[in-house]
């Protein structure tokens, strides 16, 4: 017992201040995307053409975030030319086309449902559902419990039950197999409840999309509250999302 207390105050208070004192992430991070609309209209067709998982237009100069994996791979061949990706962690929209950007996306806040703060506002139990997700999603999901982060001082808990949560956050492609189990806990879930999609995966089908083995995104099944992209979205993404939506 003396030994942890003892390692206990040479550690310190180890829990972020965030969101009351910002963070920056480093240098390397990519975050939201700012695409510049004077760059030639042959460098965009090329790094549309380039894109891998198809999330550029190039004809209008903006990328779909939903289906964006954050490769950098626009940036290196157009030499930031077309885009160049900032450290912006908040990413988070509460609809699928805001997510559609050449640079800025809507305030959630803004955007956020009234009702939903007041019903949930103070204490917010979320059961995640792995829909054959790589576990990437689900590792930045998980470290929101740890000391840095501390998720349940906001009142936000993942539960192991969908009838003791208050709605449900999905992560990985949706596969067929686990279409019906995604389904069943949505209707468990008891009303009223939310819908979070993680992930790109989740939101468009992510590297899979257009297998016959995966939705095309949980819009198509569920009626999704709120999207936050990445892959897999940054544990700050999850958060300033969580916080941003319903408190």
């Amino acid at each position: 017992m003396l030994r942890t207390l003892k390692n206990r105050f040479e550690q310190g208070y180890r829990t972020s201040a965030y969101p009351k004192t910002p963070i920056e992430l480093p240098q390397r991070y990519r975050g939201l995307p700012k695409v510049h609309q004077k760059v030639s209209q042959e460098v965009a067709d090329q790094c549309e053409a380039a894109c891998p998982q198809k999330a550029i237009d190039g004809k209008n100069k903006r990328i779909d975030l939903g289906r964006c994996v954050f490769c950098g791979t626009c940036e290196r061949i157009s030499n930031g030319g077309f885009a160049s990706f900032s450290r912006s962690f908040e990413l988070g929209t509460a609809q699928r086309d805001h997510l559609f950007t050449n640079g800025t996306l809507p305030s959630l806040a803004e955007n956020a449902k009234d009702h939903f703060k007041k019903l949930f506002g103070r204490s917010l139990q979320l059961r995640q559902v792995s829909a054959a997700g790589c576990n990437a999603c689900e590792a930045d999901l998980n470290v929101l419990a740890t000391p840095f982060f501390d998720l349940a001082r906001f009142g936000i808990n993942f539960v192991a039950s969908p009838r003791h949560a208050d709605g449900i956050v999905v992560t990985g492609p949706i596969s067929r197999n686990m279409k019906k189990a995604l389904l069943e806990t949505f209707d468990a879930v008891p009303s009223p409840k939310v819908v979070i999609a993680v992930g790109a995966c989740s939101i468009s089908g992510g590297p899979f999309h257009g297998s016959p083995e995966v939705s095309e995104g949980l819009g198509d099944l569920l009626p999704v509250d709120l999207f936050i992209p990445g892959c897999p979205p940054h544990p700050l993404t999850n958060l300033h999302a969580l916080l941003t939506f319903f408190k």
